[in-house]
């Protein structure tokens, strides 16, 4: 809640660099002279899921308590999801849940000797320490709660992409897709810091924006979905950059081109570029791609309200 009312380009919050958990953390931890030694390079992903894991073993004993003491114990990301609740998404969603959940899992399995090397730090098996349930969780936390924060490729760890930073306190704000933020490393300050563009009164809620996303992605990398979202699309397709969406305003015009060329008549195919440049062919063919784009809309809203009554009949039959 903003204790005082904040106005456009004031700072929403500001945390110092050594707030801040960074593979840097995890290389000057007790993990590091394991990591730095291990072929091939431990990635920074696994290096930052192989503290959180080990930290909220060790309890008391972790500095990172009091902030491990925050995070949820469980997700509800799809990755966390039986494959019966998975298989009742869109295709297009549930085939990216099904190839997060493939990647979590193969990220695992691939990393059981890294684990077993860390065998000194427990007085019990790794294995009943790194889990897969433990693994998924870090998984979701480093997911679903770190800040983007380049880093220069550091020793020891793989060349794979190092922007993770998780934010302590900062995780605590939640999305609207209607705020607009400012979000990034001040440099010269060391600070990570969150300014405001649209302002929010005394007393309110603040929120910040985790960026422009439609529903799909904020279900599949935050396990939520927001109302009103003004990004929000339905997916036609599973093919991955085609557009091929339904938004708020209607259907996208790679869609609408698309069903244009599709009911083009054989007098004109001819016409393909004319429809291309978004120009028209006929009045008959935009009644007809219009009357399509219809039918794959009420088939899409078929395919929901059916999904539903199976996940309503799956969660009472739970019940009993």
């Amino acid at each position: 809640m903003a204790t005082r009312t904040l106005k456009p380009g004031d700072l929403i919050i500001s945390l110092p660099e050594q707030c801040l958990i960074t593979t840097e953390t995890v290389l000057e931890s007790y993990l590091g002279k394991y990591i730095r030694v291990w072929t091939p390079p431990v990635s920074p992903l696994l290096a930052l899921c192989t503290f959180l894991i080990t930290e909220r073993y060790f309890g008391d004993r972790s500095l990172w308590k009091p902030y491990l003491d925050t995070l949820p114990s469980t997700y509800s990301c799809p990755v966390y999801w039986s494959p019966e609740i998975v298989n009742l998404l869109p295709s297009p969603i549930q085939q990216k849940a099904m190839e997060q959940i493939t990647e979590v899992q193969e990220l695992f399995v691939s990393s059981a000797a890294f684990f077993h090397s860390l065998q000194t730090l427990f007085p019990v098996k790794t294995e009943s320490v790194l889990t897969y349930d433990t693994f998924l969780w870090a998984w979701c936390t480093v997911n679903t709660r770190t800040v983007y924060k380049k880093h220069a490729q550091r020793g020891g760890l793989s060349a794979q992409p190092d922007v993770y930073a998780m934010a302590p306190f900062l995780d605590l704000l939640n999305h609207s897709p209607g705020v607009q933020v400012e979000a990034a490393f001040n440099e010269k300050r060391r600070c990570y810091e969150i300014r405001t563009i649209n302002g929010c009164k005394k007393h309110n809620q603040v929120f910040i924006c985790y960026g422009p996303h439609d529903n799909q992605r904020l279900l599949l990398e935050y396990g939520f979905v927001a109302a009103n979202n003004l990004h929000q699309s339905v997916y036609v397709t599973k093919g991955k950059g085609q557009n091929l969406t339904f938004g708020l305003e209607g259907p996208s015009w790679k869609l609408l081109t698309a069903m244009k060329l599709l009911c083009l008549k054989p007098e004109e195919f001819t016409s393909w570029k004319k429809v291309i440049l978004g120009s028209t062919v006929s009045c008959s063919n935009e009644r007809d791609s219009v009357e399509l784009v219809r039918r794959i809309c009420l088939h899409l809203l078929d395919q929901t309200s059916c999904a539903l009554k199976e996940a309503s009949q799956m969660f009472k039959s739970q019940r009993l």
